[in-house]
């Protein structure tokens, strides 16, 4: 699939967070809310600089694979906080054109606008692809939320700024939430209700639950 080359990849933290703040005005926060093709997208650090990247399409109707991809690399940048993209996007942009299909949404490990820029991974993969995208984090990030439910299905909205910036979703009844924002052409109703259909067994989507197991063991 093609990816688009929108920017050069930074050096300085004033480079990465100008093309965030530029890039940031092409989020889309409507878009279809039906899908056929399904991509995971995770990383797997094997120490402080090498990775791998990997992406799992997996077919929404019956969640089996249609296609993986790994890709190993390096990170590409310092760790800084809000700018963490950076070191993985160059390793997952080369496995996302590796895919000889095209998904219809983009389901990353990360976040999207719950993030302190309103610009983390999700909205950058959606951005950069075209592709709707949507972000789990395993984690709280930034905003404030009270705690879910204890029924699968249950949520709270995630409050940065006064704006309502994801949700914290319970996926499976009395396990701890996922945190779920919007990336790129998707609203939240829909990036939530995908994430609890992609969810059926466990609490992390599929997508992303077998992207995470290829990073660490790939063919």
């Amino acid at each position: 699939m093609r990816v688009n080359q929108l920017h050069p990849w930074p050096t300085t933290v004033a480079e990465a967070e100008a093309i965030q703040d530029r890039l940031r005005l092409h989020v889309e926060l409507t878009g279809p809310r039906a899908f056929t093709l399904v991509a995971g997208l995770d990383v797997h650090y094997v120490d402080d600089e090498r990775l791998t990247a990997a992406v799992v399409v997996l077919d929404a109707a019956t969640l089996s694979v249609v296609e993986q991809v790994t890709v190993p690399g390096k990170a590409e940048f310092p760790y800084v906080a809000g700018l963490f993209a950076f070191r993985e996007l160059p390793a997952l942009v080369a496995a996302l054109e590796r895919l000889t299909v095209t998904p219809d949404l983009l389901v990353c490990d990360g976040y999207g606008l719950a993030h302190p820029r309103g610009f983390g991974l999700a909205c950058h993969l959606g951005v950069l692809t075209g592709l709707p995208a949507l972000g789990v984090g395993k984690t709280p990030f930034v905003g404030a939320h009270t705690a879910p439910a204890p029924e699968r299905g249950a949520w709270t909205p995630i409050v940065l700024a006064g704006a309502t910036v994801g949700r914290a979703l319970r996926t499976r009844d009395g396990v701890k939430p996922v945190y779920v924002s919007q990336g790129h052409r998707i609203d939240l109703e829909t990036a939530a209700e995908q994430v609890l259909r992609l969810s059926p067994r466990f609490r992390l989507p599929e997508p992303i639950r077998r992207a995470d197991h290829l990073a660490r063991h790939p063919a």
